[in-house]
């Protein structure tokens, strides 16, 4: 991979606690999102399409997964 991840945490992550990170800076270039486990930096690394990342995002903006 030319492109190195930038990975970042939600601000509403202030906790430290239980974080995804993710590296938008490759869905431009390269059409993905990686996404890992804040708290194993160097453990598996879920590569997810940018419009299955858009979708995801969609709902939750949209509260498709609100569970109360």
């Amino acid at each position: 991979m030319t492109d190195s991840p930038r990975w970042f945490t939600s601000s509403y992550s202030s906790n430290g606690g239980q974080c995804v990170e993710v590296a938008a800076n490759l869905a431009t270039s390269r059409g993905i999102v990686p996404v890992r486990d804040s708290k194993v930096m160097d453990g598996p690394v879920v590569t997810v399409p940018v419009t299955a990342f858009a979708a995801f995002v969609a709902g939750v903006q949209g509260g498709t997964f609100d569970t109360a």
